[in-house]
């Protein structure tokens, strides 16, 4: 890398810390974008300004949205009686993706895990007990991860659901024990969501 001016350099550097980007890659890419039009160099980077500025979570659901509400949240089509609850942003999307669901989300933003330090109140799930007590939802899904965290997870959510006159429910087969959610296919993901059943 030596043998680049030091603009480039600062590029290769930056692009290199992106994940899933090793310096070979980074070259390649600070390459293309000095041979691309200038337009498209300063269309992306107007791009990703407007990404940290305006990206935040949606004030319901805690998904990724460029308002206070998300595009989900804000849709007055959706079914705010059901509530599918998920780890993260993924798994939403593989949800959405699947077709099967027309209610409306919460994300936890992460799983139970003691070894990890990561407990009841470093993931959204006070947030959700108080949606649960609020009367209006009707049914919870709980669709996490079927490995040791997720299954923790769903465990203590359920039970702390007990109180609450909700209906608590799981994705059901389809979904391999140990599998993300974000990896599984559209179909298997269909199916799940239709088979759901009572914790």
């Amino acid at each position: 890398m030596n043998h680049y001016p030091a603009s480039i350099k600062k590029v290769i550097h930056s692009l290199s810390r992106l994940p899933g980007i090793g310096s070979k890659t980074a070259e390649r890419l600070a390459m293309h974008l000095l041979n691309a039009p200038e337009s498209d160099v300063l269309d992306l980077a107007r791009n990703l300004i407007d990404l940290k500025k305006n990206v935040r979570l949606c004030a319901r659901c805690f998904a990724l949205s460029d308002g206070d509400l998300c595009g989900i949240c804000g849709n007055p089509t959706r079914d705010t009686a059901i509530l599918c609850v998920v780890e993260n942003q993924a798994d939403m999307v593989a949800i959405e993706k699947s077709g099967a669901y027309t209610g409306t989300y919460h994300l936890l933003q992460g799983l139970l895990s003691p070894m990890d330090n990561i407990g009841p109140n470093d993931i959204r799930i006070k947030e959700l007990l108080e949606k649960a007590g609020a009367g209006t939802v009707k049914e919870i899904i709980l669709a996490i991860s079927t490995n040791v965290e997720g299954e923790a997870t769903a465990s203590y959510i359920s039970e702390r659901l007990v109180p609450y006159a909700v209906a608590t429910t799981r994705i059901a087969s389809g979904v391999p024990v140990g599998g993300e959610l974000q990896y599984v296919d559209q179909v298997t993901l269909k199916k799940a969501m239709e088979a759901r059943h009572a914790v």
